[in-house]
Protein backbone atom coordinates (compact mmCIF):
# COMPACT_ATOMS: atom_id res chain seq x y z
CA UNK A 1 0.00 0.00 0.00
CA UNK A 2 1.37 3.45 -0.94
CA UNK A 3 1.94 6.34 1.46
CA UNK A 4 -0.94 8.26 -0.14
CA UNK A 5 -3.24 5.30 0.40
CA UNK A 6 -2.12 5.06 4.01
CA UNK A 7 -2.87 8.78 4.53
CA UNK A 8 -6.33 8.39 2.97
CA UNK A 9 -7.06 5.40 5.19
CA UNK A 10 -6.05 7.35 8.28
CA UNK A 11 -8.27 10.31 7.31
CA UNK A 12 -11.23 7.91 6.90
CA UNK A 13 -10.98 6.42 10.37
CA UNK A 14 -13.40 8.59 12.43
CA UNK A 15 -14.04 5.99 15.13
CA UNK A 16 -10.38 5.74 16.07
CA UNK A 17 -9.97 9.51 15.72
CA UNK A 18 -12.85 10.22 18.10
CA UNK A 19 -11.52 7.64 20.57
CA UNK A 20 -8.07 9.28 20.51
CA UNK A 21 -9.57 12.73 21.02
CA UNK A 22 -11.68 11.49 23.92
CA UNK A 23 -8.60 9.91 25.52
CA UNK A 24 -6.66 13.16 25.12
CA UNK A 25 -9.39 15.30 26.65
CA UNK A 26 -9.78 12.97 29.62
CA UNK A 27 -5.99 12.92 30.08
CA UNK A 28 -5.13 16.63 29.71
CA UNK A 29 -6.71 17.81 33.02
CA UNK A 30 -4.10 15.59 34.71
CA UNK A 31 -1.59 18.34 33.80
CA UNK A 32 -3.58 20.88 35.79
CA UNK A 33 -4.11 18.46 38.68
CA UNK A 34 -0.34 17.82 38.99
CA UNK A 35 0.33 21.57 38.76
CA UNK A 36 -2.15 22.17 41.58
CA UNK A 37 -0.47 19.53 43.79
CA UNK A 38 2.87 21.27 43.20
CA UNK A 39 1.52 24.75 44.03
CA UNK A 40 2.33 24.64 47.78
CA UNK A 41 6.01 23.98 46.95
CA UNK A 42 6.71 25.75 43.64
CA UNK A 43 5.45 29.01 42.17
CA UNK A 44 2.89 28.73 39.31
CA UNK A 45 5.14 30.29 36.67
CA UNK A 46 8.03 28.07 37.78
CA UNK A 47 5.80 25.02 37.30
CA UNK A 48 4.75 26.34 33.88
CA UNK A 49 8.41 26.83 32.88
CA UNK A 50 9.38 23.33 34.02
CA UNK A 51 6.36 21.82 32.28
CA UNK A 52 7.37 23.29 28.90
CA UNK A 53 11.10 22.66 29.44
CA UNK A 54 10.62 18.97 30.24
CA UNK A 55 7.98 18.62 27.53
CA UNK A 56 10.38 20.07 24.94
CA UNK A 57 13.22 17.74 26.02
CA UNK A 58 10.98 14.67 25.86
CA UNK A 59 9.55 15.70 22.51
CA UNK A 60 13.01 16.46 21.09
CA UNK A 61 14.15 12.92 21.95
CA UNK A 62 10.96 11.50 20.46
CA UNK A 63 11.35 13.46 17.24
CA UNK A 64 14.98 12.36 16.91
CA UNK A 65 13.93 8.71 17.17
CA UNK A 66 10.80 8.90 15.01
CA UNK A 67 11.86 11.35 12.28
CA UNK A 68 15.67 11.31 12.68
CA UNK A 69 15.59 15.06 13.18
CA UNK A 70 13.59 15.90 10.02
CA UNK A 71 10.74 17.35 12.11
CA UNK A 72 13.07 20.04 13.47
CA UNK A 73 13.27 21.63 10.04
CA UNK A 74 10.92 24.58 9.80
CA UNK A 75 10.78 27.59 7.47
CA UNK A 76 12.63 30.59 8.89
CA UNK A 77 9.65 32.83 8.21
CA UNK A 78 7.62 30.65 10.59
CA UNK A 79 9.97 31.15 13.56
CA UNK A 80 8.74 34.64 14.60
CA UNK A 81 5.16 33.38 14.64
CA UNK A 82 6.16 30.31 16.61
CA UNK A 83 8.07 32.50 19.10
CA UNK A 84 5.02 34.72 19.62
CA UNK A 85 2.81 31.63 19.92
CA UNK A 86 5.19 30.19 22.52
CA UNK A 87 5.18 33.39 24.59
CA UNK A 88 1.38 33.50 24.51
CA UNK A 89 1.12 29.82 25.40
CA UNK A 90 3.52 30.29 28.32
CA UNK A 91 1.48 33.28 29.51
CA UNK A 92 -1.78 31.31 29.26
CA UNK A 93 -0.46 28.32 31.21
CA UNK A 94 1.15 30.62 33.81
CA UNK A 95 -2.17 32.36 34.47
CA UNK A 96 -4.06 29.05 34.58
CA UNK A 97 -1.59 27.48 37.03
CA UNK A 98 -1.70 30.67 39.16
CA UNK A 99 -5.50 30.32 39.35
CA UNK A 100 -5.20 26.69 40.41
CA UNK A 101 -3.22 27.70 43.49
CA UNK A 102 -6.45 29.05 44.99
CA UNK A 103 -9.38 27.85 42.86
CA UNK A 104 -10.97 24.41 42.47
CA UNK A 105 -9.81 22.60 39.34
CA UNK A 106 -13.25 22.30 37.70
CA UNK A 107 -14.08 25.97 38.33
CA UNK A 108 -10.90 27.20 36.66
CA UNK A 109 -11.34 24.85 33.68
CA UNK A 110 -14.99 25.94 33.29
CA UNK A 111 -13.96 29.60 32.96
CA UNK A 112 -11.13 28.67 30.59
CA UNK A 113 -13.70 26.99 28.31
CA UNK A 114 -14.67 30.40 26.90
CA UNK A 115 -11.46 30.20 24.83
CA UNK A 116 -13.14 28.71 21.70
CA UNK A 117 -15.77 31.46 21.87
CA UNK A 118 -13.12 34.19 22.14
CA UNK A 119 -11.24 32.55 19.26
CA UNK A 120 -14.40 32.79 17.15
CA UNK A 121 -14.47 36.57 17.65
CA UNK A 122 -10.72 36.98 17.03
CA UNK A 123 -10.97 34.89 13.85
CA UNK A 124 -13.58 37.31 12.54
CA UNK A 125 -11.75 40.46 13.63
CA UNK A 126 -8.20 39.57 12.61
CA UNK A 127 -8.42 36.74 10.08
CA UNK A 128 -11.44 37.86 8.09
CA UNK A 129 -13.46 34.71 8.80
CA UNK A 130 -17.21 35.10 8.37
CA UNK A 131 -19.11 35.07 11.67
CA UNK A 132 -22.84 35.79 11.66
CA UNK A 133 -25.10 37.31 14.28
CA UNK A 134 -26.10 33.87 15.59
CA UNK A 135 -22.54 32.92 16.44
CA UNK A 136 -21.87 36.33 17.98
CA UNK A 137 -24.99 35.83 20.09
CA UNK A 138 -23.72 32.40 21.18
CA UNK A 139 -20.39 33.97 22.15
CA UNK A 140 -22.20 36.62 24.23
CA UNK A 141 -24.25 33.95 25.99
CA UNK A 142 -21.10 31.90 26.66
CA UNK A 143 -19.35 34.91 28.19
CA UNK A 144 -22.42 35.43 30.37
CA UNK A 145 -21.96 31.82 31.53
CA UNK A 146 -18.34 32.62 32.38
CA UNK A 147 -19.46 35.60 34.47
CA UNK A 148 -21.84 33.31 36.37
CA UNK A 149 -18.91 31.03 37.21
CA UNK A 150 -16.58 33.94 38.00
CA UNK A 151 -18.94 35.81 40.33
CA UNK A 152 -18.92 33.46 43.37
CA UNK A 153 -15.24 32.73 42.80
CA UNK A 154 -14.48 36.48 42.79
CA UNK A 155 -16.14 36.78 46.18
CA UNK A 156 -14.11 33.84 47.49
CA UNK A 157 -10.72 34.37 45.78
CA UNK A 158 -10.65 37.96 44.53
CA UNK A 159 -8.79 38.93 41.35
CA UNK A 160 -7.47 35.35 40.96
CA UNK A 161 -10.93 34.44 39.63
CA UNK A 162 -10.21 36.22 36.34
CA UNK A 163 -6.86 34.46 35.81
CA UNK A 164 -8.50 31.58 33.85
CA UNK A 165 -10.21 34.20 31.67
CA UNK A 166 -6.84 35.89 31.01
CA UNK A 167 -5.45 32.44 30.19
CA UNK A 168 -8.31 31.87 27.74
CA UNK A 169 -7.70 35.22 26.02
CA UNK A 170 -3.93 34.50 25.74
CA UNK A 171 -4.62 31.04 24.31
CA UNK A 172 -7.15 32.42 21.80
CA UNK A 173 -4.63 35.04 20.64
CA UNK A 174 -2.03 32.27 20.33
CA UNK A 175 -4.25 30.22 18.02
CA UNK A 176 -5.10 33.34 16.02
CA UNK A 177 -1.37 33.87 15.45
CA UNK A 178 -0.89 30.20 14.49
CA UNK A 179 -3.78 30.33 12.02
CA UNK A 180 -2.41 33.48 10.43
CA UNK A 181 1.02 31.98 9.79
CA UNK A 182 1.62 31.49 6.09
CA UNK A 183 4.11 28.63 6.50
CA UNK A 184 2.65 25.21 7.12
CA UNK A 185 3.87 23.71 10.37
CA UNK A 186 3.12 20.15 11.43
CA UNK A 187 1.46 19.36 14.74
CA UNK A 188 4.58 17.93 16.39
CA UNK A 189 6.70 20.80 15.04
CA UNK A 190 4.20 23.27 16.44
CA UNK A 191 4.23 21.57 19.84
CA UNK A 192 8.03 21.39 20.00
CA UNK A 193 8.83 24.93 18.86
CA UNK A 194 5.98 26.65 20.71
CA UNK A 195 6.87 24.68 23.87
CA UNK A 196 10.56 25.52 23.52
CA UNK A 197 9.81 29.21 23.01
CA UNK A 198 7.34 29.10 25.93
CA UNK A 199 10.01 27.73 28.27
CA UNK A 200 12.51 30.34 27.00
CA UNK A 201 10.00 33.16 27.53
CA UNK A 202 9.00 31.97 31.01
CA UNK A 203 12.61 31.37 32.03
CA UNK A 204 13.65 34.89 30.98
CA UNK A 205 10.55 36.36 32.63
CA UNK A 206 11.29 34.64 35.94
CA UNK A 207 14.98 35.62 35.75
CA UNK A 208 14.24 39.31 35.02
CA UNK A 209 11.61 39.62 37.76
CA UNK A 210 13.90 37.84 40.23
CA UNK A 211 16.93 40.06 39.46
CA UNK A 212 14.79 43.21 39.60
CA UNK A 213 13.29 42.23 42.93
CA UNK A 214 9.77 42.21 41.43
CA UNK A 215 9.20 38.47 41.73
CA UNK A 216 6.27 37.58 43.96
CA UNK A 217 4.76 34.31 45.08
CA UNK A 218 3.31 33.75 41.61
CA UNK A 219 6.57 33.92 39.65
CA UNK A 220 9.53 33.46 42.01
CA UNK A 221 12.02 30.59 41.74
CA UNK A 222 12.11 28.10 44.60
CA UNK A 223 14.44 25.23 45.45
CA UNK A 224 13.72 21.97 43.62
CA UNK A 225 13.77 18.89 45.85
CA UNK A 226 14.47 15.49 44.30
CA UNK A 227 10.98 14.34 45.32
CA UNK A 228 9.47 16.86 42.90
CA UNK A 229 11.08 15.51 39.75
CA UNK A 230 8.73 12.53 39.39
CA UNK A 231 5.54 14.66 39.25
CA UNK A 232 7.36 17.15 37.02
CA UNK A 233 8.30 14.36 34.61
CA UNK A 234 4.66 13.26 34.73
CA UNK A 235 3.64 16.82 33.88
CA UNK A 236 5.84 16.89 30.78
CA UNK A 237 5.00 13.31 29.82
CA UNK A 238 1.23 13.83 29.94
CA UNK A 239 1.66 16.99 27.84
CA UNK A 240 3.48 15.07 25.11
CA UNK A 241 1.17 12.03 25.16
CA UNK A 242 -1.98 14.15 25.21
CA UNK A 243 -0.84 16.25 22.28
CA UNK A 244 0.17 13.19 20.27
CA UNK A 245 -3.32 11.77 20.79
CA UNK A 246 -4.75 15.06 19.51
CA UNK A 247 -2.46 15.09 16.45
CA UNK A 248 -3.40 11.47 15.71
CA UNK A 249 -7.10 12.30 16.07
CA UNK A 250 -6.92 15.18 13.60
CA UNK A 251 -5.10 12.96 11.11
CA UNK A 252 -8.02 10.53 11.16
CA UNK A 253 -11.11 12.69 11.59
CA UNK A 254 -12.43 16.07 10.48
CA UNK A 255 -11.96 18.94 12.92
CA UNK A 256 -15.70 19.74 12.99
CA UNK A 257 -16.40 16.25 14.35
CA UNK A 258 -13.66 16.39 16.97
CA UNK A 259 -14.22 19.93 18.28
CA UNK A 260 -17.05 19.14 20.75
CA UNK A 261 -14.92 16.42 22.38
CA UNK A 262 -12.78 19.06 24.10
CA UNK A 263 -15.63 19.56 26.56
CA UNK A 264 -14.93 16.12 28.00
CA UNK A 265 -12.22 17.92 29.96
CA UNK A 266 -14.83 19.11 32.45
CA UNK A 267 -15.65 15.49 33.34
CA UNK A 268 -12.02 14.62 34.05
CA UNK A 269 -11.36 17.94 35.80
CA UNK A 270 -14.38 17.49 38.07
CA UNK A 271 -13.45 13.89 38.88
CA UNK A 272 -9.81 14.72 39.63
CA UNK A 273 -10.81 17.76 41.67
CA UNK A 274 -13.13 15.66 43.79
CA UNK A 275 -10.83 12.63 44.19
CA UNK A 276 -7.58 14.52 44.85
CA UNK A 277 -8.64 17.84 46.38
CA UNK A 278 -12.15 17.07 47.66
CA UNK A 279 -13.53 19.95 45.55
CA UNK A 280 -16.91 19.75 43.86
CA UNK A 281 -18.54 22.59 41.85
CA UNK A 282 -21.52 24.33 43.38
CA UNK A 283 -24.86 24.91 41.63
CA UNK A 284 -23.88 28.29 40.13
CA UNK A 285 -20.67 26.83 38.70
CA UNK A 286 -22.63 23.99 37.09
CA UNK A 287 -25.14 26.49 35.66
CA UNK A 288 -22.41 28.69 34.20
CA UNK A 289 -20.55 25.66 32.86
CA UNK A 290 -23.71 24.35 31.17
CA UNK A 291 -24.25 27.74 29.49
CA UNK A 292 -20.62 27.86 28.28
CA UNK A 293 -20.79 24.30 26.94
CA UNK A 294 -24.12 24.88 25.18
CA UNK A 295 -22.80 28.08 23.59
CA UNK A 296 -19.60 26.40 22.43
CA UNK A 297 -21.44 23.41 20.96
CA UNK A 298 -23.80 25.76 19.12
CA UNK A 299 -20.85 27.66 17.62
CA UNK A 300 -19.31 24.38 16.40
CA UNK A 301 -22.70 23.31 15.02
CA UNK A 302 -23.06 26.60 13.10
CA UNK A 303 -19.50 26.37 11.74
CA UNK A 304 -20.16 22.84 10.51
CA UNK A 305 -23.47 23.82 8.94
CA UNK A 306 -22.08 26.93 7.24
CA UNK A 307 -19.14 24.87 5.96
CA UNK A 308 -21.55 22.35 4.38
CA UNK A 309 -23.56 25.17 2.76
CA UNK A 310 -20.43 26.72 1.27
CA UNK A 311 -19.30 23.32 -0.04
CA UNK A 312 -22.74 22.73 -1.61
CA UNK A 313 -22.74 26.15 -3.27
CA UNK A 314 -19.24 25.55 -4.66
CA UNK A 315 -20.31 22.23 -6.17
CA UNK A 316 -23.39 23.85 -7.68
CA UNK A 317 -21.19 26.33 -9.52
Amino acid sequence: MTQAANDTTRMNDPDRGMAMMAMAMLLVPGIDAIAKTLSPTLSPFQVAFLRFFIQSLLLAGLLLVITRGRAFRVARRALPGLAIAGALMGTAVGFLFAALVHMPLANAIAIFFVEPLILTVFSALFLGERVGIRRYSAVAVGLLGALIVIRPNWLAFGVVAIFPLLAAVSYAVMWTVVRSMSARTGGLQLQFYSGAFASLFLGLFILVTDLSGMAGSVMDWRTLDLSLWLPLLGLGGISVIGHMFIVGAFRRTEASILAPFQYLEIISATALGYLIFDDFPDALTWLGTAIILASGLYVFYREQRVGRQIATQSKAR
